[in-house]
């Protein structure tokens, strides 16, 4: 099983001047340490206008800056909002390639449609019709990785005439795929396009198993037909993280910081009533969390991670890796067995201090990583022969690259006074 980091930037007020500078500096520090301890993939959100929840807006940006402080991790978006008011087709095929050079062919290509409110609303796209908008921005986008020129595309929201798309990817045909999932309709879509899942809602390992076990057996049937060139049979879940040789140390690191984080999440995508610049979740989540009648914790069970006790009411997947190495090994294992293909770290949440972060990821390296680190070139092998004829056969369904169109751009009016 493979490993990744989750970078949401989360950043509680009250702010100073120099917070969101900070924030984007200890990122590039984290990233550059999981590079150097061998994590697989930094994951970078897209996220706009939620403040205090996630301050990463433009996560191209700061994975090229990764890409050139670090050698060997894999740049992952996690995910490019692809509805066409927030990012163009043209412009995300151009950008997502040029990380790709940049970063040596180091890209994963993490998509979806957004979610929010602030943010669909934000940029004027009715939410009815997202989900349709994603799929032919999709569709379009990898056609512009392999056409030469691309030879256009009319659907009902995407409408772009031929045009060569420079440059290309370094990785052929693309970059690996993936979707953002938290439904399990969702899952099946992205087994049905034959696109890595990127489970961003908290599930134990006993829910993933019955997850992962539903997109292989459609991504091997008829019903997958890829909208890539190329399949990416991965299925990735989020997980809490914080490790430290003690439990009651590691809790009480990570309590207030996962706690604020699933509080600000919910603000946005739930229930929340929010006034630009002015609503102050951190106060407001202060006010919630130290109630006296209150439970302590709105995110992490302070019960044994391993055993029975992670059964009860979904304790596994609310406390996710916040533990000690072997209580964390034990988690590994288990979603190991349950056939998830990589765990994403949660890193950041609240005022969890970067220190204790980097802490926790060189312990979890030296203590926990490398026996699955072992075992991964062998199970990827067995993988590869398995899948192999399911991925021929559903290469075969899909259309080919298409062939250049007998189009011409006319002379290029130009202002005479320009």
């Amino acid at each position: 099983m493979k490993f990744g980091i989750f970078i949401e930037q989360n950043l509680p007020r009250p702010w100073t001047a120099d917070d969101e500078y900070r924030l984007l500096k200890e990122s590039l520090e984290q990233v550059e340490l999981a590079d150097r301890l061998g994590i697989d993939t930094a994951w970078v959100v897209e996220h706009h206008f939620l403040e205090e929840y996630s301050h990463s807006a433009a996560p191209d940006v700061f994975l090229a800056a990764a890409s050139q402080r670090t050698k060997r991790i894999r740049l992952g978006h996690g995910i490019v909002q692809l509805p066409p008011q927030i990012n163009h087709p043209f412009r995300t095929a151009e950008r997502i390639a040029t990380l790709d050079l940049l970063s040596d062919g180091r890209v994963e290509f993490g998509t979806g449609e957004s979610t929010s409110d602030v943010e669909l609303e934000g940029f004027g796209v009715d939410r009815t019709q997202k989900r349709e908008q994603w799929a032919e921005a999709i569709d379009a986008i990898v056609r512009m990785f392999v056409e030469e020129p691309f030879a256009g595309y009319q659907g009902r929201f995407v409408d772009l005439p031929p045009r060569n798309v420079i440059p290309k990817p370094r990785q052929r045909p693309h970059p690996p795929l993936w979707v953002a999932c938290t439904r399990e309709e969702t899952i099946q879509l992205a087994a049905s396009l034959g696109i890595g899942v990127l489970s961003f809602n908290f599930v134990s390992p006993n829910e993933a198993k019955r997850w992962v076990d539903d997109y292989y057996a459609t991504l091997c049937s008829d019903a997958c037909v890829p909208v890539g060139f190329a399949i990416n049979p991965n299925f990735a879940v989020v997980a809490p993280f914080l490790c430290h040789e003690d439990e009651a140390t590691a809790i009480d690191l990570g309590l207030e910081g996962f706690d604020f984080f699933r509080f600000s999440g919910l603000h946005y995508f739930a229930a929340g009533e929010h006034r630009p610049g002015a609503t102050d979740l951190w106060r407001a989540f202060k006010a919630e969390h130290t109630k006296p009648a209150a439970d302590r914790s709105l995110f992490l069970s302070t019960g044994p991670l391993a055993g029975d006790e992670m059964k009860r009411a979904g304790i596994e997947s609310h406390r996710g890796a916040v533990g000690t190495p072997e209580q964390i090994r034990t988690l590994m294992r288990a979603y190991s067995d349950a056939g998830v293909d990589q765990v994403m770290f949660l890193i950041q949440g609240g005022r969890l201090d970067h220190r204790e972060i980097c802490a926790s990821l060189e312990l979890f390296a030296a203590e926990v990583m490398a026996e699955f680190r072992d075992e991964e070139p062998s199970r990827q092998r067995s993988k590869a022969t398995r899948l192999a004829p399911a991925i021929e056969a559903a290469l075969a369904r899909r259309e080919p690259a298409r062939d250049a169109p007998d189009y011409t751009i006319g002379r290029i009016e130009t202002d005479a006074g320009s």
